[in-house]
């Protein structure tokens, strides 16, 4: 029981006194528990610090640092998307306090350990003669002493006082309050705050503009997911397999959940990724893995990284989150049927500028069709980011379907005779995020969105159906194109 008593104590103020650093809303961040039984964000100097009640006794304060993006106006709308879809950023935070209320809970019990360890080696001759060194009277205020210090400590900490020229006076407001009657404020930010006294006119035309982003956003993508569910688009029928074809998402998380519908509505039990889930490859782009990593956790999943994802990070981290990733070795696919991937060679950023580091398009062309025309089984799909990297083996009729995005427009699937006279087809998809360039992160798509739909039978491709999510909120669902092969197939 002494232990016990040590250890929450100690636990507890571990606890409230630690911080981590991960990345949040596309920032580094700060992480720290409260027991203020508030959750407040700290943005910065431009805009205004922002804090939600939690129900309970126990907040978090998160004070974002740097981050990547072209202008506030930017930041902003990136804001309103995660807050209206913050299932994977809330997720991230949790996981940053378990940690640790973890190592707290281990450093306490180690440090009550200690303590009990201590008391026991002394042993109970030697307490005693300690104890009789003085009168009751010294005793008791020795142990008022000690006790009176080790709590100071551990509330004042003086070690972690601010700069005496740093402003610590804050003004919370309700959001509703600051806001105006004009203002139609979400339910869900009822009971939201933000600080005032540095407010200007500039940025509360921002905080304005974040809020009607917000609504905007919210209602567009649900509004999408909901109308996805009732899409009439093909469905499979016994002993097939459809598999959802992404590509070009660009951080755009509010297009997930409705790939995901688009998904589910076509009985869609997998899902290949054909890369540019990020602008430029960087940790603070996690916000947009954690969102795809979440939507399709329960899916088959292939992922060949794009021109944007370069670096290792965006791989890596899809890889430790359940992704099968490009290893250049012919794989099982979706439906009973083989996959080879390919990341794609070069690095992009927020521009349109593309620069080589692990070869050329050309290059991997070469490359991937060695492999597949090596193959001791047919490449049933091969999955890259340009299609161009696909050319060469469906010139040599070493593969049934090549799926592709890069270009941020979707093309009907088109059949290349190869050598020998053998079938394969090409297909190049859509941008999943309605992004322009590498943009996609806003209240509404910048232009229209696309995934398609590939059918599996007997092993291999089958069949393709494109939908595409217009700029207007509406649906255009394609022809579902049947994949013919010609009699001369490779080995199987």
């Amino acid at each position: 029981m002494v232990w016990l008593v040590f250890a929450l104590g100690i636990g507890l103020a571990v606890f409230v006194t630690s911080s981590t650093r991960t990345t949040v809303a596309g920032h580094d961040a700060e992480v720290r528990p409260t027991l203020d039984g508030w959750v407040t964000v700290r943005t910065g100097a431009v805009l205004p610090d922002l804090r939600v009640r939690t129900d309970h006794r126990l907040g978090v304060e998160l004070t974002l640092g740097k981050t990547q993006v072209n202008s506030v106006e930017d930041l902003v709308d990136r804001y309103a998307l995660l807050a209206a879809d913050p299932d994977a950023q809330v997720a991230r935070v949790r996981w940053a306090v378990r940690g640790l209320a973890g190592e707290a809970a281990l450093r306490g019990g180690l440090a009550a350990s200690v303590a009990i360890a201590f008391w026991a080696l002394v042993g109970r001759s030697r307490r005693r003669e300690l104890v009789h060194l003085g009168g009751s009277h010294h005793r008791w205020v020795a142990v008022g002493v000690a006790g009176a210090l080790g709590a100071s400590l551990v509330a004042w900490q003086p070690w972690r006082q601010p700069d005496p020229l740093f402003i610590t006076a804050e003004d919370w407001q309700p959001l509703g309050e600051y806001a105006g009657p004009e203002v139609s404020i979400p339910k869900e930010l009822a009971d939201a705050e933000i600080t005032s006294s540095s407010v200007t006119d500039a940025t509360r035309r921002l905080l304005l503009s974040a809020l009607d982003s917000y609504q905007h956003a919210q209602a567009f993508y649900d509004d999408a997911a909901s109308a996805a569910a009732d899409l009439s688009v093909r469905q499979p029928a016994d002993g097939e397999t459809v598999a959802l074809l992404v590509s070009d998402r660009h951080d755009n998380i509010g297009m997930d959940r409705v790939a995901r519908a688009i998904g589910d509505a076509a009985g869609a039990t997998a899902v290949l990724d054909a890369g540019d889930d990020t602008s430029t490859g960087q940790a603070w782009e996690t916000f947009s893995l954690d969102s795809l990593a979440a939507t399709f956790k329960d899916l088959d999943r292939w992922v060949a990284v794009g021109n944007h994802d370069n670096g290792g990070f965006v791989r890596d981290y899809l890889k430790d989150h359940g992704w099968q990733v490009a290893t250049r070795t012919v794989v099982d696919g979706p439906g009973g049927s083989t996959l080879l991937a390919l990341d794609d060679p070069r690095s992009s950023g927020l521009g349109r500028w593309r620069d080589p580091v692990s070869g050329t398009v050309a290059e991997s062309a070469d490359e991937v069709a060695e492999i597949a025309c090596a193959s001791d089984v047919r490449v049933g799909t091969l999955l890259v980011h340009d299609a161009n990297a696909g050319a060469e083996a469906l010139r040599r009729g070493c593969v049934d379907l090549v799926v592709a995005g890069h270009v941020h427009v979707a093309s009907d699937p088109s059949a290349v005779v190869g050598v020998g006279g053998t079938i394969g087809w090409t297909h190049t998809t859509g941008t999943a995020g309605g992004a322009a360039y590498a943009i996609a992160v806003g209240s509404k798509l910048r232009r229209a969105a696309a995934v398609s739909l590939i059918t599996y039978a007997d092993g291999r491709p089958a069949g393709v159906q494109i939908v595409t999510l217009e700029t207007t909120g509406r649906f255009r669902v394609g022809d579902y194109t049947p994949l013919e092969y010609d009699a001369v197939r490779g080995p199987r």
